[in-house]
């Protein structure tokens, strides 16, 4: 089976940058639409996916390319801890879930594991050039599991707002994927 090129973008400056940001629905910024357009120049897809939440959608929306949400591709839900700076959380709670995402994950929040399940599960439908406009998180659980990658190991690349990761994906069992490009 031939390989698909999938683009995963990171959604421009939230107005609430510096905070826990799961499924906190805030806007984006002006200056996060346009570096998400600037990102986006040259990339050769099909259709562009986005998480469902306002600043992933407004930055797909503002490429020109027809999108389709779909919630999967959220980030990880903070629960309690959704909307709020990390030193407004408990250190030693917040610290364990560094550490251990699905052991400690935020009370009434999501495990790491959900969270690979769900956009694994997102990425398998995919089968023509795509751009994925989605947060860190969901990035970073693409890359834990279709690059073999463990948690610290994806959490080695600087996804900063607007950043897009580009990969060459194979459906099937199990997925696997190539790095083809990291652009910040």
């Amino acid at each position: 089976m031939n390989p698909v090129a999938v683009h995963l973008m990171r959604h421009g400056a939230p107005e609430l940058a510096g905070r826990l940001l799961g499924r906190t629905d805030c806007g984006v910024t002006a200056e996060g639409i346009a570096a998400c357009v600037r990102a986006a120049e040259g990339l050769a897809v099909d259709m562009i996916l986005t998480s469902d939440l306002r600043r992933s959608v407004a930055c797909a929306q503002a490429i020109g390319v027809p999108v389709q949400a779909d919630p999967r591709w959220r980030e990880l839900d903070f629960g309690e801890w959704d909307g709020l700076a990390a030193e407004q959380v408990n250190p030693v709670a917040l610290a364990r879930f560094y550490d251990d995402p699905d052991a400690y994950p935020p009370p009434g929040g999501e495990r790491w594991v959900d969270l690979k399940a769900r956009v694994r599960a997102a990425l398998a439908e995919i089968h023509v050039p795509t751009l994925v406009v989605t947060h860190g998180g969901a990035m970073r659980a693409v890359l834990a599991q279709a690059c073999g990658l463990s948690l610290r190991g994806s959490w080695a690349f600087d996804l900063p707002y607007a950043a897009i990761l580009s990969l060459k994906v194979w459906s099937g069992e199990p997925l696997t994927a190539q790095i083809t490009g990291l652009r910040a």
